[in-house]
């Protein structure tokens, strides 16, 4: 298929290379992820998904089971709420929480680019998490957890975490969501789909091919991002 488009291209004289020697390539390539840069603080959009590497397809899963061998990755993401793309990622395995890897996406971003928001789910509802969120100066737009209790205030971190408790508690959860903004993470989770519409499973098996595949179609994604986007109307 590469050759007939070379061919059409007028490129008779290039070389293609094998699946083989693709599949060595793509454990050292470098992925260059390209963005669009927005004005102003960046609101960010964190969630994290499963994308299979190894198992059953889901019919056969419906009809017999699921196996042992049904394996996963998780691929964490943040999001620019205001542009679309990508921001940073993170490839781990399927036992790594998501907590955790907060810190690494935040090392990401550029330290001159100011942080406004992070948008999260309450599995972000930690001590780690709030406290990398403040040190870069952002605002956590993270749900409490149903058990959630007060913190010891031994920082702003702990501070703005407790206000969002009380006003939880005093006005609802219902409320407190729309009065933050925190719908606009459907938006990440719509970036979810559009990274599995490549496949829902990960074709390589040596963990840096994995994560290069993963890097290609982030890359892509906010390639197609740029070209240009639909934009969302609230119905009335």
């Amino acid at each position: 298929m590469v050759e007939s488009l070379l061919r059409m291209a007028g490129l008779e004289d290039w070389p293609v290379p094998d699946y083989s020697t693709l599949c060595r390539r793509q454990k050292t390539v470098s992925i260059q992820i390209s963005f669009r840069r927005s004005g102003g603080n960046l609101n960010l959009l964190v969630d994290s998904t499963g994308v299979k590497m190894r198992g059953d397809g889901e019919w056969q899963v419906r009809k017999h089971g699921p196996s042992r061998r049904r394996q996963w990755r998780k691929v964490h993401l943040a999001m620019d709420a205001a542009t679309g793309d990508i921001r940073a990622v993170e490839f781990t395995s399927s036992q790594t929480g998501d907590s955790p890897v907060l810190p690494d996406l935040l090392a990401q971003i550029p330290a001159d680019q100011p942080i406004g928001t992070v948008t999260a789910d309450g599995a972000y509802d930690t001590r780690t998490c709030h406290a990398a969120i403040a040190g870069r100066g952002g605002t956590a737009v993270i749900p409490i957890r149903k058990n959630g209790r007060l913190w010891k205030e031994d920082g702003p971190a702990a501070r703005s975490r407790n206000e969002n408790l009380r006003t939880t508690r005093h006005f609802g959860r219902a409320f407190w969501k729309r009065l933050t903004g925190y719908h606009a993470r459907s938006r990440i989770e719509a970036q979810m789909l559009r990274l599995k519409a490549f496949g829902d499973r990960i074709a390589s098996r040596d963990p840096d091919r994995q994560a290069a595949e993963i890097h290609t179609r982030i890359a892509l994604m906010n390639r197609f991002s740029a070209l240009g986007r639909a934009e969302i109307v609230r119905a009335v």
